[in-house]
């Protein structure tokens, strides 16, 4: 296989053209990434021509429908899914929230629910919550040195009164790629339900969803290059199994069961550009006629080749220094491009303000991961300086953020 050409990759993001943005370096994308221009240009005409309640049989409404179930079904297929078990909502916060209130009728008094401290909020406060109707909920912590999960600390945890358990593929703190099949088969031992957070995963490669053996797999698209929607797998077992969250008249029909709200149209059709850039980007690399699973592992291949080859120095950099506290693993095949740090004698307010200073864009604070933060024993209100990059970004801004954080710190 051809390594990633990143010429053809950043023509596909008017970002890089973009004439106020000239001289800028990206380092935020774990909290969102730059849109593609296909994802662009599927919102902008579906706001000119298709702009109508869609699924009625005038041309303009079911030109719109069509569009939106073909989204769907081609993101289903790239991610391994049924397209029935793929479900859209206005963000993963949504649609966890969603979910934990049919959980909340279904579980009773004395079962329990196990979360982690290394997650988003996003996937710990919704089911912690069920406290309140006397779920027990067990916390399966992170080591205070390392920052990591061991799988070992979660079979201590489990037991017959699990009945869920929720956990990241790929926490936006740490960085570090959890083993999700090894969690989640343990937790099949138990007959409970995994339940996996992948928005910091899903950027650097969809994954083949059904090899993880996760019963729901949630992430965000306006972090996979396109609108601000949430993506959420669940299992046509699972479904089946809840109480249905949406309208009495919708119980029957598995793909409405868990969206009481829908989302917007528009984001729904516009998903249909992030399959054009992925496809597009597999045609470029391996034109071959292959089921989209297939695509998606290329795709995957691709692109955490090159994010590795970038991220390695910057760990090195980083672990190497002595001011330095660098959070996860420093060795970059274990990890995402996801990079959290503080440095002694600066804040990581005014560090972020340097490097902004310097055209330099990175995250600051604790980034919904509020538990790890604070299981690391770092000040809250202070937080990280977090570094983020994806397959877009070119080694000589990495080279660039070194070489400015080198002369700041």
């Amino acid at each position: 296989m051809s390594a990633l050409d990143l010429e053809f990759v950043r023509s596909q993001f008017p970002a890089f053209s973009e004439s106020s943005l000239e001289g800028f370096a990206m380092f935020e994308n774990a909290g969102g990434s730059y849109a593609c221009r296909q994802t662009i240009d599927w919102l902008d005409r579906y706001y000119r021509q298709t702009k109508v309640q869609p699924y009625y049989d005038f041309v303009a409404s079911k030109t719109a429908g069509e569009q939106m179930d073909v989204a769907k079904e081609r993101m289903a297929a790239w991610l391994n899914v049924d397209t029935e078990e793929l479900h859209f909502g206005p963000s993963t916060s949504q649609n966890t929230y969603v979910l934990a209130q049919a959980l909340r009728q279904e579980l009773n008094a004395g079962e329990e629910v196990i979360v982690t401290n290394q997650d988003h909020e996003a996937n710990i406060g919704v089911w912690s919550r069920l406290e309140d109707e006397g779920i027990v909920v067990r916390e399966w912590k992170i080591d205070p040195d390392t920052a990591e999960l061991n799988p070992m600390d979660l079979e201590a945890l489990l037991s017959p009164r699990t009945r869920a358990v929720a956990f990241t593929h790929c926490s936006n703190l740490v960085g570090s790629i959890n083993p999700v099949r090894e969690i989640t088969d343990l937790i099949h031992e138990f007959d409970a339900w995994a339940i996996v957070d992948g928005v910091s995963f899903c950027p650097h490669g969809m994954p083949d969803v059904e090899s993880l053996g996760a019963d729901v797999y949630l992430f965000s698209l306006y972090k996979v290059y396109g609108p601000h929607l949430g993506a959420m797998y669940l299992s046509s077992k699972l479904n089946a199994e809840l109480p249905y969250q949406g309208h009495f008249f919708n119980a029957g029909i598995p793909a409405a069961r868990f969206t009481p709200a829908g989302p917007d149209h528009a984001q729904i059709a516009t998903v249909n550009g992030v399959m054009d850039y992925m496809d597009a980007l597999y045609r470029y690399h391996r034109d071959l006629d292959v089921p989209a699973a297939r695509k998606a592992r290329t795709i995957r291949r691709l692109f955490r080749d090159h994010e590795t080859l970038l991220l390695q120095p910057l760990l090195d950099f980083l672990s190497g220094h002595p001011k330095v506290r660098m959070i996860g693993k420093t060795t970059a095949g274990d990890r995402a491009p996801t990079v959290s740090f503080t440095v002694d004698g600066h804040s990581p307010a005014d560090l972020g303000k340097m490097l902004a200073d310097r055209n330099l864009g990175v995250g600051v604070g604790h980034f919904y991961a509020y538990r790890a933060v604070e299981a690391l024993g770092i000040d809250i209100d202070d937080g990280v300086v977090r570094a983020s990059f994806v397959h877009y970004t070119h080694p000589d801004e990495v080279s660039r953020l070194i070489s400015t954080l080198d002369e700041l710190i």
